[in-house]
């Protein structure tokens, strides 16, 4: 990965540190199911080997007294790799229910401050001669697109691993004095002042620059209005977080998604957002909810890193922000209203107008900001979020062994207790469902809700199976008897 690494973490990245709680850790991560025992020594050195090309891996948050300015990344004086990589071993029969189990309690614990802020487990005792690695990464280094490019640079495209990086023996840069970082932080501040002064100057000598930014945040205010009016409607999914964590794996077909999509219309993201709405429709009718005319407002990151800034760490998103309509009984009638709304919601631009309203955060001097994390979370803007980050379509390979599937894991914050990350990878889709049990008490219920909105969706595309899910992870599908209960459904 390119070395284009800012010092000072920006406003956005520095607020997953400030919004953070015991209660809401906020790392993403995933979990790969890989073939064969990959041995503990053999993986710790080939990721010290990969270090070269991920320095962020070597380096901590530090931050400025009084929070006078955001935190810096500085070289780890004490770094062992060792600190970050650890060994896990299920006891027998080591089958999927344990390692989901398993999977939920490492992530739920938070990522140690003191240290660079990544974390991977290597799980062995698998059934079926497996291996489970488990990674975790705080969400102020990396967003899923930089996730996904950082997978890369540990991972092989072959079974040879290829040879790691000419590189001279790392040697930490001392850790600056609190003086020091005082000092920094001061000049950091006049030359944020400078850059506002200047543009008061430009501005006297040409406004019609500033006017079309003064309008375009109009706009933006104008656009965001509608949600900011309203809050989003209450549902059992919206809880004061616990510390425990929950979760669910579910794959399908790519071939058949973008078949459904063919036959229907839309986009693969469209096909995804249906699927969801058919599952958090099934699950809220299950446990007696009222879903007539209900719209769940979710949120959708999307990435907005320019051609030149790929490679690059940090947070580089917006999101889009759309209606889930759960009331639609109707599979092909949802996916026609779900294309329809994200369509006007392109047209309107509305992406950029979140990465202004983003934008807009850097203006707010630091000590607010550290003080605005420190107040009680408070969100009435959204219901869930759903990421789908794209992945890549070849098999992939870790010190000689294929990688079978890839989970992904995205962390819970203010009362939202279900959050879903979706990625692709060797022509299949991989989603992983993270709840709060307070919110969710039976997450694997609510897996089976997706399975059978998918199969409901596919049978009214007219798509007919490609293939039946090999047992490769712990998602549990097996296209037959969820086929054979869609069925039994419907003929009720």
């Amino acid at each position: 990965m390119p070395g284009r690494l800012a010092r000072r973490l920006s406003a956005p990245d520095a607020a997953f540190l400030y919004l953070e709680r015991p209660n809401a850790p906020l790392h993403i991560g995933s979990l790969g199911i890989y073939e064969g025992g990959i041995p503990f020594d053999r993986f710790v050195a080939h990721i010290d080997s990969r270090l070269p090309l991920i320095p962020r891996y070597r380096q901590r948050a530090v931050f400025v007294p009084l929070s006078l300015a955001h935190p810096t990344w500085e070289d780890d004086p004490d770094f062992d790799v060792r600190n970050h990589i650890h060994h896990v071993t299920l006891p027998p029969p080591g089958n999927d229910r344990q390692l989901i189990e398993l999977t939920g309690k490492l992530f739920a614990e938070p990522i140690d401050r003191n240290k660079p802020l990544w974390e991977m487990y290597v799980i062995h005792g698998l059934e079926h001669d497996r291996t489970g690695l488990l990674s975790k990464v705080h969400h102020c280094m990396v967003d899923g697109v930089s996730g996904i490019e950082l997978l890369l640079a540990v991972v092989d495209l072959s079974p040879e691993p290829a040879p790691p990086p000419e590189a001279a023996p790392w040697q930490p840069a001392p850790l600056p004095r609190t003086a020091a970082r005082l000092v920094d932080a001061f000049w950091d501040g006049l030359s944020q002042q400078r850059e506002v002064w200047r543009d008061v100057v430009e501005t006297v000598i040409d406004p019609r620059p500033r006017l079309r930014q003064a309008q375009d945040v109009f706009r933006a205010l104008t656009t965001a209005s509608p949600w900011l009016a309203r809050p989003a409607p209450r549902t059992s999914f919206s809880v004061r977080l616990s510390p425990e964590r929950q979760v669910a794996f579910s794959e399908m077909s790519f071939v058949e998604i973008r078949e459904i999509r063919t036959s229907l219309g839309g986009t693969v993201n469209d096909v995804v957002l249906t699927i969801l709405a058919g599952a958090l429709r099934r699950y809220l009718t299950l446990h007696g909810n009222s879903v007539d005319g209900l719209d769940l407002r979710v949120a959708i990151p999307v990435n907005v890193r320019m051609e030149d800034e790929h490679g690059s760490l940090g947070n580089r998103i917006s999101a889009m922000l759309t209606l889930l309509p759960i009331g639609e009984p109707d599979p092909a009638e949802r996916l026609r209203i779900i294309r329809e709304r994200l369509d006007q919601l392109k047209q309107e631009s509305q992406a950029g107008t979140v990465e202004l309203l983003t934008r807009l955060m850097s203006l707010t001097p630091a000590p607010l900001q550290a003080l605005a994390g420190l107040a009680p979370p408070v969100n009435t803007l959204v219901n869930l979020i759903c990421t789908n980050v794209p992945g890549p379509m070849i098999p992939l390979y870790s010190v000689g062994h294929l990688m079978l599937a890839h989970y992904p894991l995205v962390p819970l914050s203010f009362d939202m207790g279900l959050g879903i990350g979706v990625t692709s990878y060797n022509q299949r889709l991989y989603f992983g469902l993270m709840v709060d049990p307070n919110a969710v008490p039976d997450v694997e219920r609510l897996k089976e809700c997706l399975d059978k909105s998918f199969l409901e969706l596919r049978d009214t595309a007219g798509v007919r199976p490609t293939d039946l899910p090999s047992f490769t992870g712990p998602s549990g599908n097996h296209g037959g008897e969820v086929a054979a209960a869609v069925a039994a459904e419907r003929a009720d």
